[in-house]
């Protein structure tokens, strides 16, 4: 991953709030709902707020995105848990052709698609589109006799299971950091 089409589309990116702002009053209250109902347990924050590493997190979205409504707001769940030490940023997909380009999943500009770096930038990991529990939750619902329409938020279950993948994945990448040689000489630690 290139270090500067990174270093760019970071700066150019937008925090929670701001990216949140860009989109209608009726996709602003698709993802209100989400992040309404998103709560992480008690063990979970205390897990976050053990984060000792800073790192940077890039969510290549779109505001008019299903599954990024259903999973961006979880992630700002995350970050907020973190006492400053996750810088959770957001790109539209379609202002960020290069960028949008080095990360296609299965052939495809699919969105969320979440870029992890170092504090100074360093590529860590990409993960996205969805996570294990929201490709498990869509099967049963699209694989079987239901067909959601998408306005609603989803069920309480899926939205915290969905949260625990992306925690999951927010600690990997921390450990990483953690571990790193480099940081750990850079840090002393």
């Amino acid at each position: 991953m290139n270090k500067a089409i990174l270093a760019t589309a970071f700066s150019e990116a937008l925090a929670y709030g701001a990216y949140l702002a860009t989109g209608t009053d009726e996709q602003q209250r698709r993802w209100n709902q989400v992040y309404d109902a998103a709560e992480l347990t008690a063990g979970q924050k205390q897990l976050i707020a053990g984060f000792s590493r800073q790192m940077k997190v890039l969510v290549v979205s779109g505001i008019w995105c299903g599954d990024c409504v259903q999973q961006c707001p979880l992630m700002q769940r995350i970050a907020e848990a973190a006492g400053g030490k996750i810088d959770l940023r957001f790109v539209d997909r379609d202002a960020h052709e290069e960028l949008t380009e080095k990360v296609r999943i299965n052939d495809g500009s699919r969105v969320p698609v979440v870029v992890f770096m170092s504090e100074d930038g360093h590529w860590c990991g990409t993960y996205g589109d969805r996570t294990i529990s929201r490709y498990r939750a869509m099967a049963v619902r699209q694989l079987g006799p239901s067909c959601p329409i998408g306005i609603l938020p989803p069920d309480k279950n899926e939205i915290a299971a969905t949260l625990a993948d992306w925690l999951t994945e927010f600690e990997r990448i921390q450990l990483m950091l953690r571990l790193s040689a480099r940081l750990r000489k850079l840090h002393n630690d």
